[in-house]
């Protein structure tokens, strides 16, 4: 176990010194801002020329969720409201596992749900738009909480925690606690977009997309999601695709790394899939799937606005799909296997978040790995792009420059596990024989 034990969570009470309060946040309503709708309907009129687009934006705000702040909204000020938003985008999506709201599908809301952010994707747009990356943090990882934080039930200041697991934080200090965390963890200065999304927000996603095709080497039985899949080639959406995200008895070594890595398969053929079916230029198909988000997930105020999400998805519309990198936050066991830590490869990926830059991952990381995708074998071969050669030296050349170029990008040790949007891998499926 780690050395240092879990501290209790703590709340700052009234024998505290000298502690400001905080009262609760305020939501935002989305009608509070007149400018702000009409800057949408603007945006998506100019993008499509059709009157249907006007009325996209009016049902885009009128449909919205209430919004959280995360009080980091002043990095943003300046962002235009019409095109590819400017510089880079760092954004928070959480996964709760509550059931409330989701139906009997999912077991009894009152004895079986908990407020838990299983799920933790940080997703960040390069400045000039050439590379993202989409970083998944394990669920049983254990982490610090910084200071900050407020009580999302009654809005007094937190103390700091030291060596809990980051599917705690949700519930300790709501959506913006998550933020704090992951930006002490990764060192990223700010994440000003945020959006908290359950089981049926899930699948109402894959579904405005149209379903998601993926590859399933060996046959997925997981009785806990009720997913059931032969080999071979499987489009999903709706409940399956909810199922396929969720299942980790059904695939790797059934464990929470080999969710991850199942997880990567379906986002990086969901990435394939809105490229080559022209998604994110077409303004009809993305008020559909930001009609879905906003309709299932709870946003940071920053990102309920229509026009952020379209300038967010252009953003990233041209970006190679080699250039567009699932990396899982390295981690390794504790003794008894009851949470991971960060390794020192995890610096590496700190570092190219720090300093944006692309993430170059080991090819070879994924081999002989027992919770990881594996190779699609039907897949074509990579091909490497031709060595340039430097051109030959003369006795006029200028001398040697002494100082060391800037790094290009962020080569990964081999314990850092993922995948790019190019590569089709299929899940490595597990039967109820195996578990």
């Amino acid at each position: 176990m780690s050395s240092h034990e879990p501290r209790t969570p703590a709340r700052r009470d009234d024998a505290s010194p000298a502690i400001a309060r905080h009262g609760r946040l305020r939501s935002n309503g989305v009608w509070a801002n007149l400018t702000k709708v009409a800057a949408s309907v603007l945006a998506v009129v100019l993008a499509s020329g059709t009157a249907v687009a006007a009325y996209a934006a009016f049902d885009l705000a009128a449909t919205a969720k209430p919004t959280v702040s995360l009080g980091n909204e002043a990095v943003l000020d300046g962002v235009p409201d019409v095109g590819a938003i400017e510089g880079g985008v760092n954004l928070l999506i959480i996964g709760s596992d509550s059931r409330v709201g989701q139906g009997d599908g999912f077991g009894d809301p009152d004895e079986e749900t908990a407020v838990l952010n299983d799920v933790n994707l940080l997703l960040h747009i390069s400045e000039d738009h050439s590379h993202v990356e989409v970083v998944s943090f394990p669920r049983d990882m254990l982490v610090d909480v910084p200071a900050g934080c407020t009580d999302p039930d009654t809005g007094e200041e937190l103390w700091e925690q030291y060596d809990v697991k980051i599917n705690t934080v949700l519930d300790y200090g709501g959506m913006p606690c998550v933020v704090k965390t992951i930006e002490n963890l990764t060192g990223v200065s700010a994440i000003p977009f945020a959006g908290i999304v359950q089981f049926m927000g899930a699948a109402a996603i894959s579904e405005a997309v149209g379903g998601v095709e993926v590859c399933v080497a060996e046959p997925i039985e997981d009785e806990h999601t009720d997913l059931y899949l032969e080999a071979g080639t499987h489009e999903l959406k709706g409940l399956q695709a909810l199922q396929f995200l969720r299942t980790r008895y059904g695939v790797g070594d059934g464990s929470d790394l080999g969710r991850i890595s199942n997880q990567q398969v379906f986002m990086s053929a969901l990435a394939r899939k809105l490229q080559s079916a022209g998604t994110l230029t077409d303004p009809v198909k993305l008020y559909s799937i930001a009609k879905a988000a906003l309709n299932n997930m709870q946003l940071s105020s920053t990102l309920v606005d229509p026009t952020m999400m379209v300038s967010i998805a252009m953003a990233a519309k041209d970006v190679d799909l080699s250039k567009i990198a699932f990396v899982q936050y390295p981690t390794a066991y504790e003794e008894g296997f009851g949470a991971v830590i960060p390794t020192e490869s995890a610096e590496a990926v700190n570092l190219a978040l720090q300093q944006d830059l692309p993430m170059a991952l080991d090819p070879t990381a994924l081999e002989d790995n027992s919770f990881a995708s594996v190779a699609d074998p039907d897949a074509p071969p990579a091909t490497e792009a031709p060595a340039t050669e430097a051109p030959a030296e003369t006795e006029t050349d200028a001398p040697a420059e002494t100082t060391a170029p800037e790094p290009t990008q962020q080569a990964l040790p081999s314990d850092v596990t993922g995948q790019t949007a190019a590569e089709t891998r299929c899940s490595a499926g597990r039967t109820l024989a195996d578990q």
